[in-house]
């Protein structure tokens, strides 16, 4: 009997283990400290239990990319951490066909800065900033009486006012990854990210923020959290999440935590299992965790 029992709880055990998602993030070049963030993000989703993280470091700035080759069929979701040189074609190629073919992708804050010529990857995260975008890397995405249009107004893609706190809006309540957030919520001190453009396609914002030209922003609402189709993927866009050197506090937000953790799964799978927290902002209200 007792045999038998140590043998159900080995077989559950197993299960388990075998039922967490596959993660992979990847880094290597960015603006920001991505060891820092990297090791923080890995910590964010292993809290959850339901993944298993790995990480694939590409070379420093300068080296021979075309032997950065992750076995991304290996994992049911990407995690962008980088911002840098371009791939090679043939990786490039092989998360553009990983995800059309209905794996995830999450691109954290700077991942957004990323390859402004690679055609595929800018739909995949529908919006970006910087490296040269402008009006030929395609729209704003501007809210105009309650809806999200596409504005082809000449400019600048990508830039940012001073940093601060600021309050996150949520778009669309029933969501699996905003199911049950507050209509607005006070986020930790981070990068407002505007001015974001791209292909704009198959994209449907989560949640915005209303970036002041006080703070030396838009003077718009701009978005914050998104999701995109691309094929039978699924893509989650998260626009926060800035640190400075070992500064992680925009990453330490509960707001942030919980839809990066939520974005994730639902990026796997489709679905979000993980409940909200009690300690989530309020309005009025930052919540940190350390």
């Amino acid at each position: 009997m007792k045999r038998a029992l140590l043998f159900l709880v080995a077989m559950l055990g197993a299960s388990s283990q075998a039922a967490t998602l596959p993660v992979l993030i990847v880094d290597g070049q960015n603006n920001h400290d991505y060891r820092v963030t990297t090791s923080h993000l890995k910590t964010l989703l292993e809290q959850t239990g339901l993944f298993t993280v790995d990480v694939a470091t590409t070379p420093k700035k300068g080296g021979d990319m075309s032997q950065f080759k992750p076995e991304f069929r290996k994992y049911r979701v990407i995690v962008s951490n980088y911002n840098g040189e371009p791939w090679s074609k043939e990786t490039q190629d092989a998360l553009a066909e990983f995800v059309r073919g209905g794996g995830g992708l999450v691109s954290v804050h700077a991942a957004d800065n990323s390859f402004p010529k690679w055609p595929e990857y800018n739909q995949m995260i529908a919006v970006g900033g910087w490296e040269g975008r402008n009006e030929k890397s395609g729209p704003y995405l501007r809210l105009r009486d309650g809806k999200w249009v596409k504005d082809m107004t000449p400019g600048v893609g990508g830039s940012h006012g001073k940093q601060h706190e600021f309050v996150i809006e949520t778009r669309v309540a029933d969501h699996p990854i905003t199911q049950g957030l507050p209509a607005r919520w006070l986020h930790a001190k981070d990068e407002l990210y505007d001015r974001l453009r791209g292909p704009a396609e198959n994209v449907v914002v989560l949640a915005s923020t209303f970036s002041t030209k006080e703070s030396g922003g838009s003077g718009e609402h701009e978005p914050s959290l998104m999701v995109i189709s691309f094929g039978q993927g699924r893509v989650f866009h998260t626009a926060i999440g800035h640190n400075n050197g070992p500064d992680i506090t925009s990453q330490k937000c509960v707001g942030f935590i919980t839809t990066f953790q939520r974005g994730t799964e639902w990026a796997a799978t489709g679905k979000v299992t993980q409940k909200l927290p009690a300690d989530f902002p309020t309005e009025q209200k930052v919540s940190l965790r350390e």
